[in-house]
């Protein structure tokens, strides 16, 4: 099933990966994050298991804790199938897919022309395609002594992460928080150290929001002036949360796991915005289809003005080939991809920070998965 260019999306939300057994996978570090994987109880009766063997998979740390998930609960109902995820990041994930050693990847960024190019290699007859799978916001998480309920805008944030405001009690800080306590305390902005999907859409945001104070394009690779880095979105949450005058952003997740405040939004609507599962789909409503044929890639609105559309968001794709895909392991990835965009597959989610995948998406994610070959 095919998706119009300029369909509009609802919500997106989170997707998992499932690689080929018969290639090894090279296992980098893993991002561990308190109580992440727990805290939603998957439904499994209704898994179709198919498919045997060992499936190794690497790419976005965001999702992470869906994955955690996910994977107990299909390893737990397909006895025959043991499923490794590796939260490398997704410049590495996709990097490892492109040199042809996993059948999928996770990125938070859809694949450029180049890298889609790159994937016919892999994709024996084929090319890459991307799939959302998921959807939800980056948050700005921050820690400073005294201050409970923070508000910065693209401006701002643009210039404290850019070396630009270097002092929790700066005017334009201020300005945007009169009846705050602002300490006089250095800002310690960190930002990831791997190449990072949250990292791209950050700075997407940046950039699309605040030009003129964010002159750096987006990347997976942090471009900004100064700062600090840590790998993984674990890396960076937890020195926001040991940190006195730190502040990172990422995926809503480890922000509740590691019960850190996070900042709201002045988007230039009535209220300042939360980041919030409800308030991200709101602003993913205005994305637009981009992808091509089964290509389900999208452009987002990061200017966005709409009350309570949290436009700071991500959306993490499953990159997969549409053809060439192993035989020996193709039925057990396309079991798990179906599952994880089931609906009993996406009713935990919610609870970790994500948004279920709304039907109609749901729908032509799996029908797209069905035609894998």
């Amino acid at each position: 099933m095919k998706l119009q260019r300029k369909n509009r999306v609802r919500a997106l939300a989170v997707g998992a990966l499932a690689v080929s057994g018969a290639l090894a996978l090279t296992a980098c570090g893993s991002d561990d994050t308190s109580g992440g994987g727990s805290a939603g109880a998957a439904k499994t009766s209704n898994i179709k298991c198919d498919g045997k063997g060992k499936l190794l998979a690497s790419g976005s740390s965001a999702q992470k804790n869906a994955m955690d998930v996910w994977v107990q609960a299909y390893s737990g109902a397909c006895k025959g199938t043991e499923i490794n995820y590796q939260p490398t990041g997704s410049g590495a994930g996709v990097t490892t897919f492109l040199q042809g050693q996993t059948a999928f990847a996770g990125s938070d960024s859809a694949l450029k022309p180049e890298e889609v190019a790159k994937s016919k290699k892999v994709c024996k007859g084929g090319q890459a395609i991307d799939l959302p799978m998921v959807g939800g916001p980056i948050a700005v998480g921050y820690n400073v002594p005294g201050v409970d309920n923070l508000v910065l805008d693209a401006p701002t944030l643009a210039k404290i992460f850019d070396s630009k405001i270097t002092k929790w009690n700066d005017p334009a800080i201020k300005k945007l928080n009169p009846s705050a306590k602002l300490p006089d305390l250095k800002v310690q902005a960190f930002h990831r150290s791997d190449d990072s999907g949250t990292t791209d859409n950050f700075t997407k945001y940046l950039k699309g929001a605040a030009p003129g104070d964010w002159k750096h394009e987006p990347a997976k690779k942090w471009e900004g002036t100064g700062g600090q880095a840590a790998s993984g979105s674990a890396g960076v949450s937890s020195q926001v949360k040991q940190t006195s005058g730190a502040i990172s952003y990422f995926e809503l997740s480890y922000a509740t796991a590691g019960k850190i405040p996070t900042a709201k939004l002045n988007t230039g609507a009535k209220e300042p915005v939360d980041a919030t599962v409800d308030n991200a789909s709101k602003a993913i409503s205005e994305a637009t289809q981009v992808g091509k044929g089964d290509d389900l890639a999208l452009k987002l609105n990061y200017t966005t003005k709409a009350e309570g559309a949290y436009p700071i968001t991500l959306v993490t794709y499953e990159i997969a080939c549409d053809k060439g895909n192993k035989a020996e392991t193709l039925p057990a990835t396309k079991s798990f991809l179906t599952y994880v965009s089931s609906k009993d597959g996406q009713a935990s989610l919610k609870a970790l920070g994500y948004a279920p995948l709304p039907t109609e998406i749901a729908d032509k994610v799996r029908a797209t998965v069905a035609k894998l070959s």
